[in-house]
């Protein structure tokens, strides 16, 4: 069975320095509007837009970082290998909307949080062309904000290739990902199996199994300006 999601997005936030430091202060704060297009969930082929206020937070401390990128923590750093706490999350799914899941519970939002070991395969970590072997590995659980379920984990090694300071006036910062998706059997039940409850004739019982979910492709270009920051990206699974 081949799984195929697309998904694109652009942002653009007004930002504030909340420091007076000329470069890279500890904080940042702005806010702007997020616009989405992605599957219900992994490996859907119905998808959903979204037009979303998008708070944008920087803080640059020793031992908490968030940014775009996410919220991390730094665990260990070397010259060529990095050990983070990484954070990730989906958008809940109103089963009601999508045909395959006609009848059955609603899907709620998600939340990932655990370790992320980097490598840097060419230049160090810090330069501004570096190509890095990631491997996040999270828990997962989902949450309907008043009650939160583990839903089992996810690990998703994958090659890295970022580049800065590109584009006819410079600025443009590109990177691209190109990994594999594996998820415990817990985490597959939840999106994908179908109960004897919920069977119907062209929706037979499925019990899903843990280990390989597919590959992602993901593509993605931003530049910040003087007080904007606006960026796009679009990732695929198959």
């Amino acid at each position: 069975m081949t799984l195929r999601r697309g998904l694109a997005a652009a942002l653009l936030a007004c930002l504030t320095q909340a420091s007076f430091a000329e470069e890279k202060p500890l904080w940042e704060l702005g806010f702007g509007f997020f616009t989405l297009t992605a599957p219900d969930y992994r490996g859907s082929d119905e998808s959903r837009g979204y037009v979303l206020p998008f708070p944008y937070l920087v803080y640059r401390g020793d031992l908490i970082k968030v940014s775009r990128s996410g919220i991390y923590s730094r665990l260990l750093e070397t010259e060529r290998m990095n050990l983070d706490l990484s954070a990730d999350g989906s958008v809940p799914a109103d089963s009601s909307k999508n045909s395959a899941r006609q009848g059955m519970p609603d899907l709620d939002a998600t939340f990932e949080l655990g370790p992320a070991l980097e490598i840097c395969l060419w230049q160090t970590c810090k330069g501004d062309r570096k190509l890095q072997f990631r491997l996040p590995v999270r828990a997962v659980f989902s949450t309907d904000f008043g009650t939160i379920e583990s839903r089992g984990g996810s690990a998703h090694p994958n090659l890295n290739f970022d580049i800065k300071n590109i584009g006819p006036d410079g600025g443009w910062d590109f990177g691209a990902a190109v990994g594999l998706l594996y998820a415990t059997e817990r985490y597959h039940d939840y999106y994908y199996e179908v109960a004897p409850l919920y069977a119907t004739p062209t929706r037979p019982a499925y019990d899903a199994r843990g280990g390989y979910s597919g590959s992602r492709l993901t593509l993605a270009l931003s530049k910040r300006f003087q007080h904007i920051w606006v960026g796009a990206f679009r990732a695929t699974i198959t």
